[in-house]
């Protein structure tokens, strides 16, 4: 029985290990070859990663492309775009986004002529309110960055409703969906952004490395990346020094030579998902997570993510009492083979494919040891 709780972390499934291994087993084989045919094959085989991920999110073919993660994507999209889509303008981000974002957009904002607004969390609340962020957002706003789920509280934000305040404002809006896909449905097709960043380390259950930028049509014709190189060109084998030309498509966001091995890992992830269908993989987890809050609320113990599951994403946060060690409380579940983590006092718990259900019941059971009830807090 599995007490695997990291999704949110690194995502796994039934015989990843096995998948994983052939997979670079074969391209170990392929690589090593003493013929004129590794290249080719390599490509292809980060190809079929781009083909896997178009379809996943429903994006238009020759849109997305490769990047190491979410951070160098979202650095590629930023200097490529024309320079009066950002100068003199604020560039809007909520409190709770993922931290190497803002890290990288704080240091961006003096050199593009950008202000960084951050919209801040409620005192005492654990995610940033959809309607904040929508009172901070005016005409002066020339990209709003949306983070699909947070890795804090898993809020699911309302991408629809906040992209069609966008667009009436002439913002661009991008998505980071690397805390959601997987786990819940995303679609740009039925929900529109100009750009999505994520990578397809979480619930995904693929490798670290294999990070992906996609490009709206009417938004990459546009962009100039500045981080280009030999693979940013529709033919990366012109070696005219005098007569650069980008890509008509997502691979202008390419530059040197790319790196395969991390696609290549992962795509035994992206196939079992595909196969399985998020459908089935996001009802499986959300009776799991029901029945954690269901406990958690029983007990008097703090739930720091939405109870409506339409506003959540596949985890589930836990506050710790203040007299809890959050090192310590970990350390006694991952005694028991219940695996999880903790931010600070969150307690973060993530249940999805080869989580037992009887490890549910042996994960609340352990808490109730570890951290209590109402009723022994009341005495």
């Amino acid at each position: 029985m599995s007490g695997y709780f990291l999704y949110h972390s690194i995502g796994t499934f039934p015989g990843k290990a096995e998948a994983m291994a052939t997979a670079l087993s074969d391209f170990a084989a392929l690589w090593s070859a003493e013929d004129d045919g590794q290249w080719p094959a390599a490509l292809a085989a980060r190809q079929r990663f781009i083909d896997s991920w178009e379809r996943l999110i429903e994006a238009p073919h020759g849109t997305l492309t490769t990047a190491e993660n979410v951070t160098a994507a979202l650095y590629s999209l930023v200097g490529g775009l024309p320079a009066d889509r950002l100068a003199g303008k604020r560039l809007l981000v909520a409190g709770d986004c993922f931290p190497s974002l803002h890290f990288l957009l704080a240091g961006l904002a003096e050199r593009f002529g950008f202000t960084l607004d951050t919209v801040p969390l409620r005192p005492g609340e654990s995610w940033v309110r959809d309607d904040d962020f929508l009172a901070r957002w005016q005409e002066d706003v020339g990209l709003a960055l949306l983070t699909f789920v947070t890795s804090t509280a898993s809020h699911r934000c309302d991408v629809a409703r906040l992209a069609a305040h966008g667009r009436k404002m002439g913002s661009l809006v991008g998505v980071d969906v690397t805390q959601g896909i997987g786990a819940v449905p995303f679609s740009v097709a039925a929900t529109p952004v100009d750009f999505v960043v994520s990578t397809s380390l979480k619930w995904l259950c693929g490798a670290s490395g294999a990070g992906i930028l996609q490009v709206a049509p009417d938004l990459l014709g546009a962009c100039r990346p500045e981080l280009r190189g030999w693979f940013s060109q529709e033919n990366p084998f012109s070696w005219d020094l005098d007569r650069f030309a980008y890509a008509s498509d997502a691979r202008r966001f390419d530059h040197g030579t790319p790196a395969v091995l991390a696609s290549i890992a992962s795509q035994p992830g992206l196939d079992w998902v595909a196969r399985t269908g998020i459908e089935t993989i996001a009802a499986q987890n959300r009776a799991m997570v029901d029945k954690i809050i269901g406990r958690a609320l029983d007990n008097g113990w703090a739930v720091r993510s939405p109870l409506d599951a339409r506003e959540r994403g596949g985890s589930v946060m836990l506050g710790l009492p203040q007299q809890a060690n959050p090192a310590a409380v970990v350390a006694c579940l991952r005694a028991k083979k219940l695996h999880c983590d903790a931010r600070g006092p969150t307690l973060r718990l993530s249940p999805g494919p080869v989580t037992h259900d009887d490890t549910i019941d042996k994960l609340l059971s352990a808490l109730q040891e570890l951290i209590g009830w109402r009723q022994q807090r009341a005495s």
